[in-house]
């Protein structure tokens, strides 16, 4: 009798699949902290890899111009929030003039909605006899809830500023040793096709960081130039924080607004200034957005309008105001290795539809 191999492959069923997505889910929220530190360090990492590359060609060792390029980032950003501290000081100063105004604001807006409450009350049906209205007592949270949640946030950031300077440096000065470890994961010949995705996503990533950061320059820039225009106080501050929520998507235009708004305050007595100021902020989100993002960054992403949507729901309501921001490099990366993945081309073909 004749005995024939039956090759057996395993297949996952889709209940198997919904179990797998669910556990990475889980994965992504629960270790948030180190999976947010290693992305942002990886979007570092790529975005500074060209200069480190510059500087090989004029003979500079890896891991001595991944240091000095470090050093200057870090330079430059302490320059940075050094400007930034100084004119915060200028504001703070006055302070005391935008606390009353805002006090008085505060209590003019208690007042109006007190008289529409009293309003609502007596076009209410009066509450049955001999049955006493409930009350309802708002007890203010512990204190210590208010701690623990700050110190996680303190955390949260301590933990990113602490690593992502070293992970980025390792990236950076072993990435030779690294590429060729990860090539090395893979047979033989699946590599080439895992060479053309790496490639593809290296590309897609520094220009996505390249191209937010050059946008958010001319948003900061032109939001700068408004502010001095209108004489309006602190405009640097005003125009840096402006600029940079800009980007935030969807909400970034109204964001925009609260630095002018605060500032305002003290200088504006008629609604006129706020109106002009909201419209300007307004026209220039929608500028950054629909014209400068896709002009320098959309190219390179291959996104359809919906999957970045989608992203942008999914990654802001797991990680909150951090997962805008990674929402559209990882759903980009997810497209780029469907599109080198065997049976799942079709799910890179919707994505960038």
């Amino acid at each position: 009798m004749e005995v024939e191999d039956i090759k057996v492959t395993p297949r996952s069923n889709p209940s198997q699949r919904i179990i797998a997505l669910g556990i990475v889910c889980a994965f992504l929220y629960l270790a948030s902290n180190i999976v947010i530190t290693l992305l942002l360090a990886v979007l570092l990492a790529y975005f500074l890899d060209p200069v480190i590359g510059i500087l090989e060609r004029i003979h500079i060792p890896r891991s001595l111009g991944a240091l000095l390029v470090l050093l200057a980032v870090t330079a430059m950003v302490g320059g940075l929030g050094y400007m930034v501290a100084d004119r915060a000081d200028q504001f703070l100063a006055g302070w005391p003039r935008y606390s009353t105004l805002l006090r008085g604001a505060t209590t003019a807006l208690d007042r109006k909605l007190s008289t529409v409450e009293k309003e609502v009350a007596a076009i209410s049906p009066a509450p049955e006899k001999g049955r006493a209205p409930a009350r309802v007592t708002e007890e203010p949270p512990p204190v210590r809830d208010w701690l623990f949640r700050g110190v996680g946030s303190l955390y949260s950031f301590l933990l990113v500023a602490t690593f992502v300077p070293f992970l980025v440096f390792f990236m950076l000065a072993a990435k030779r040793r690294i590429w060729k470890a990860t090539m090395g994961l893979f047979p033989d010949e699946h590599q080439p096709r895992v060479q053309a995705a790496l490639d593809q996503v290296s590309t897609m990533l520094v220009s996505f960081v390249a191209g937010n950061a050059l946008v958010a320059i001319i948003l900061m820039l032109a939001s700068w130039a408004f502010f001095l225009l209108i004489h309006l106080d602190y405009p640097f501050i005003a125009g840096s924080v402006s600029g940079v929520l800009a980007m935030v998507p969807y909400v970034g235009a109204v964001l925009a607004w609260i630095p002018p708004f605060l500032i305002g305050m003290a200088q504006w007595r008629t609604v006129g200034p706020y109106i002009g100021v909201a419209a300007v902020l307004t026209v220039l989100h929608i500028i950054g957005v629909n014209v400068l993002m896709p002009a320098i960054v959309g190219r390179r992403v291959h996104l359809n309008a919906l999957s970045v949507t989608m992203a942008l729901l999914f990654w802001g309501w797991l990680w909150g105001a951090i997962g805008l921001i990674l929402a559209i490099p990882i759903t980009a990366t997810i497209k780029v290795v469907c599109d080198h993945t065997a049976g799942w081309e079709p799910v890179g073909r919707w994505l960038g539809a």
